[in-house]
Order: structure tokens, then sequence, then C-alpha cells
């Protein structure tokens, strides 16, 4: 357990440092949102194109993987509707499913999880990253419209979320280095030093950007959340969600499908991290409860330190 801690704690430290930082106005408000597309639009995707063209393309398009992690999330997306729709409503309901759901897979759980477990889990990580974007966000997405314009309003915020994803700099990066793989391309050197310089800074700005939005969406928190609406989801996230991952991936491996024990222990890793903090930009822009979503981010992150840790040594 200390060999994992001594692992995991450097990344929750530079969350905390960020937060610090925030909390204290070392980092000004305003400056964070130039953190955050640094990191979306320029260290992420190239992190993610390397490891992509790294990765042999059978590990970033398995079927079984992604059929049960898909199929999990759509069991979370699911099971937090039925319990919380007729009390919020299916705008609040769409987006507390989908903070339930939505691991922070692209920020921390890539170079977390290829430190634990090595660069084998690269592809599958980013896998998940793909489904989480493009079809888990664009469902509750989707869902959150039927309080306003029914059906017809769901299918055209679903087109919209799809295009928002078609027009998003990491699931181009994903696909382009899926087609590195594929065909074996090479970027001319300068080109590829660029690359591994954004690449290699990724880890430490997307860690400390989580901790600084965490502390800005705390400081900007004008709806008051009794523990009581958001503590479930976050341990839900937390406890719950990979336990249904590995149960399903269990049951898959048993039917004699073609899952991994190394696949299905990156894909329980990656749903015991904690909630993705992009939700909350999402949240902002349906006009949901900004709230609940937010308290169930940084309590799911403050308590990832040890629950996260936990099932590593659990599994590992």
């Amino acid at each position: 357990m200390l060999a994992v801690l001594s692992t995991t704690f450097p990344f929750f430290a530079l969350v905390l440092c960020g937060y610090v930082a925030a909390r204290a106005r070392v980092v000004p408000l305003m400056a964070i949102g130039g953190l955050n597309t640094f990191v979306l639009y320029f260290a992420l995707p190239c992190l993610l194109y390397r490891f992509g063209a790294s990765t042999p393309l059978a590990q970033l398009l398995d079927p079984v993987a992604a059929g049960v992690y898909f199929f999990c999330a759509l069991a979370m997306v699911g099971a937090v509707m039925a319990l919380t729709r007729r009390r919020w409503g299916w705008n609040d309901a769409s987006f507390m499913a989908l903070v339930a759901a939505f691991p922070n897979s692209g920020f921390m759980g890539v170079p977390l999880l290829v430190a634990l477990i090595g660069e084998r889990s690269a592809g599958t990580v980013i896998l998940t990253i793909a489904i989480d974007m493009c079809l888990t966000s664009s469902l509750c997405v989707a869902l959150s419209r039927l309080d306003a314009s029914g059906v017809k309003g769901m299918a055209h915020a679903m087109r919209q979320a799809l295009r928002g994803m078609a027009a998003n700099p990491m699931p181009i990066s994903i696909v382009l280095g899926a087609l590195a793989s594929a065909f074996q391309w090479q970027l001319p050197g300068p080109l590829d030093r660029t690359v591994a310089m954004l690449s290699d800074a990724a880890s430490p700005v997307a860690l400390f950007t989580i901790g600084a939005v965490l502390a800005r969406s705390q400081l900007d928190g004008r709806e008051a959340v009794a523990p009581a609406e958001y503590v479930p989801t976050a341990l839900a996230k937390l406890l719950v969600h990979p336990a249904l991952v590995w149960g399903a991936g269990w049951l898959a491996i048993r039917l004699g499908l073609p899952l991994s024990p190394d696949t299905l222990t990156a894909l329980v890793l990656t749903a015991a991290l904690p909630s993705a903090s992009n939700v909350a930009m999402l949240v902002e822009r349906f006009g949901a409860h900004t709230g609940r979503v937010a308290h169930v981010i940084l309590v799911s992150t403050a308590l990832a330190f040890g629950t996260f840790s936990a099932l590593v040594a659990l599994l590992t």
C-alpha cells in the first residue's frame, strides 16, 4: 500500500497545489481559463496523440472493452436518472448522472494509470475517453433538454453535442493517434520534439488546473447545497461505478469474451477516478444546478486519494 501511495501522492498533491493557489489568489481566477485552454487545446491532445500512436490499434479499438465500459456508463446514468429525475427534473438529473458516470480520465487518468500499471493501460484509458466524450456526454446533454423541448429538443441537443465533440481537439488527437498507429506514421524530428514537449507538460499542468478549477467553482458557488444532495453521488462515482465495471468485465470473461485481466484492471481503475471537472462547464452552459455538480467533483476528488489508492493496492 505504501508503494501505491508513493505513486499516487504526487498526482493528488499537484491537484491540492492548484486548489490552494487559486483559493489564496496566487493564481488569479481569471487566469484559470488560460490554463484550461493550454491543457485542452495543446498539451493533452499531444499526450493522447503520442500514446495513441504508440499503442496497437487493436487495443484502441477493443470492442469488448468498449462494450463493457459503455454498458456500465449507461447503467450509472439510468440509475441516477431514475433516483433523481422526479425531484430535480430532466436538466439537473441528467448532469448529475453525467458527473456520476464520467471519470476524470483525460486530465488525470492517462498519466496516473501509466505511472501505476504501465503504458499498456494507455490505449484502454484513451478508449474510455472517446466513449465518455462522444457517447455518454452526448446522451446526457440530449436528456437534459427533455424538460423544455421534449423529444425534438433532445434530438437537436444530441446533434449539437456531437458537433461540439467533432470540433474538440481531444477526440481529433485520438483519431490521429490511431491512424498513426495503424499506418506506422512518424512525425518529422522537429515536430515530434515539439509534440513531446507539450505532451510532457500535460500531466503537471492538467493536475494543477483541476485543483484551480475546483477552487474557482467553490469560490463562485452561489447555490447552497445540503450534503445529502451530492455526497451519495460522489460515493457512487468512486465505489459503485468501478464495482459495476468489475462485475460486467468478470461476467464478460466468464462468458468467454476476449477481455484480458490487464484490460479489465485498467477499465476498473479508470471508473474509480473522481468525476471529470469539465462536466461543470457543461452544467454552466446548459443552465443546470452548478452547486451540486461542483460539490460532487470536489468531494470525489478529495476522497479519491484514499479510495483509488486502496483499489490499486487491491487489484495490482
